[in-house]
């Protein structure tokens, strides 16, 4: 069971973990390093925590106690309990959710390894807006995609934003780093992949006549919003594909993007 902590100080050296949560190269450099990430909200803490995640404290605004009264009851680590100002002034914002917690990151296995049992996988190059990744891995888990591979440079799925956009949904989906860019995707081919990549270019083939849902094995590559995919991602893949458009409109968020194409990929 874990202990209960009323905490009146904002400078409580125990609340670290939850300081300048609003600090986005901060929080960047900080919670991989120390091997942290927030989890916000009481569904989202909870899917962590299925999800395997330990926990290493949470932090309360009293009126939530009692609806998390059953995990308090379950783990060992510190409950901070707080009033909403002091959260405000610990975290840089106001906590609608009433609910935090700090969460154990877990090892990330090596691309390699997630490509065996695989059939339908996600590749993102340089996608470094937050809640882009948390859309595009709540489509990807809701769509039946098996996994996801990032690029070395894009954003952090377990940053709080991409956490809470994916409703949890980035505990669901494996994903791991591919540590050399391109070149790397030659090994995600040698694995029977078919590389997919998505552009708007009017070169591309519609992805309903490419009818990707007939591969045995296909990835699915997506760029950073506004850019795309670079030219020596292009240039990698085994085939353009475009979702038709209308009414002049020439491409779409990439989130709203990827869920359209994984619909016809899956």
């Amino acid at each position: 069971m874990a202990d209960l902590i009323t905490v009146d100080d904002p400078d409580d050296p125990r609340l670290r973990d939850y300081t300048g949560l609003t600090d986005v190269e901060l929080r960047r450099r900080r919670e991989p390093a120390e091997g942290l990430f927030i989890a916000e909200g009481e569904k989202v803490i909870r899917r962590a925590g299925h999800a395997g995640y330990e926990m290493r404290s949470m932090l309360l605004s009293a009126k939530w106690v009692d609806v998390m009264r059953d995990v308090i009851d379950e783990v060992p680590a510190p409950v901070y309990a707080v009033a909403p100002e002091l959260a405000e002034r610990v975290t840089g914002y106001h906590v609608h959710r009433g609910a935090l917690a700090s969460m154990q990151r877990k090892p990330l296995p090596a691309a390699a390894d997630l490509l065996g049992a695989a059939r339908r996988i996600v590749i993102m190059e340089s996608v470094n807006d937050h809640t882009n990744i948390g859309a595009i891995f709540r489509s990807a888990a809701a769509l039946g995609m098996d996994a996801v591979l990032l690029s070395p440079d894009c954003a952090d799925p377990l940053y709080r934003r991409s956490v809470k956009v994916s409703m949890g949904a980035v505990f669901s989906v494996p994903y791991a780093r591919l540590e050399t860019w391109p070149r790397d995707l030659e090994t995600v081919r040698d694995a029977g992949f078919k590389l997919l990549a998505l552009t708007p270019d009017e070169k591309a083939t519609a992805i309903d006549e490419a009818a990707p849902h007939r591969l045995e094995r296909a990835a699915l590559m997506l760029g950073a919003e506004g850019d795309g995919l670079s030219a020596r991602a292009l240039m990698a893949a085994d085939e353009w594909v475009r979702i038709p458009m209308a009414h002049g409109v020439d491409s779409l968020n990439v989130g709203a993007a990827a869920a359209v194409a994984f619909y016809a990929v899956a």
